[in-house]
């Protein structure tokens, strides 16, 4: 019965460290702009998200203590896909930051990191109005 309740939890909860860590690959390459051949990164988040939510983990799983440290967590996982940016144009330096690209990909990945917060927070209402029993 538990597990009814907190599936979606845990689905929104893998999401927004996949959507985190996708920040974290964003903000590397705009803070790499300059950098002589730098080349960019991005997840497939789909894909990300797909394999996070289809790997059950074992039971008697080990709890790690910071997020990627052990194989087969959500964020071990997103580093397998991992995808280099094809250039928009070429430069001197090979760098393949495009800050426009990377610009509207740190907003929309800011507004979607948002809304999923929002959902994580109408579950737990949703469930708190059901426990209490809609008083």
């Amino acid at each position: 019965m538990i597990n009814r309740l907190t599936d979606q939890l845990d689905f929104h909860g893998q999401a927004l460290a996949l959507r985190s860590e996708r920040q974290r690959l964003i903000a590397s390459n705009i803070a790499n702009a300059d950098t002589p051949g730098y080349v960019a990164r991005d997840m497939d988040f789909a894909q990300a998200l797909k394999q996070a939510t289809t790997a059950a983990q074992p039971a008697g799983a080990m709890a790690v203590s910071q997020p990627g440290h052990i194989a087969g967590t959500p964020l071990a996982r997103a580093e397998a896909n991992l995808v280099y940016a094809s250039p928009s144009q070429t430069n001197l330096d090979r760098n393949t930051v495009d800050m426009d690209r990377e610009r509207a990909s740190f907003a929309d990945n800011a507004v979607k990191y948002e809304a999923t917060l929002r959902f994580i927070n109408g579950n737990v209402r949703t469930m708190l109005d059901a426990i209490r029993g809609g008083q």
